[in-house]
């Protein structure tokens, strides 16, 4: 493993959310400097192609952007505020019951589950209520 392709799984590792192509190379540039856009590319499908990061589109929030996080052992739902553009993981035994009656009434054994939500975060939600509470100003 050369010392670029080092920088960015750490920086994947590390993350605290989800990064997409450029963000990688910004981050990884600062313990790499030497670190190009073509390494990060070939190092992400190398790290697709062995199933250790995972490819998100984030309900194309950002157009065609595509996000990439350390694949979990945990099957976990993107929650996607429209409003703000935030990304939360939503885990809950409820979703692991829900791919247990899907395997037991189809008999399809599930790999890979990948759940987003659109709506509005809990901030942004509030907000929209308190905009809707306010009466508008009447007009002259």
């Amino acid at each position: 493993m050369t010392a670029q392709r080092r920088a960015l799984v750490e920086v994947i590792q590390e993350a605290n959310a989800h990064l997409d192509a450029a963000s990688l190379l910004k981050l990884a540039r600062q313990r790499e400097p030497s670190i190009n856009r073509a390494t990060v590319y070939r190092t992400i499908e190398l790290l697709k192609k062995f199933r250790l990061v995972d490819e998100l589109d984030l309900m194309h929030l950002d157009g065609e952007k595509h996000y990439y996080e350390v694949k979990t052992r945990w099957d976990h739902i993107h929650l996607a505020c429209f409003r703000c553009g935030g990304i939360e993981e939503f885990s809950s035994p409820l979703f692991e019951r829900l791919k247990a009656e899907i395997t037991r009434q189809s008999g399809f054994r599930i790999r890979l589950t990948r759940l987003e939500v659109g709506g509005a975060c809990r901030g942004c939600a509030e907000q929209e209520s308190d905009e809707q509470a306010r009466p508008e100003p009447s007009r002259l």
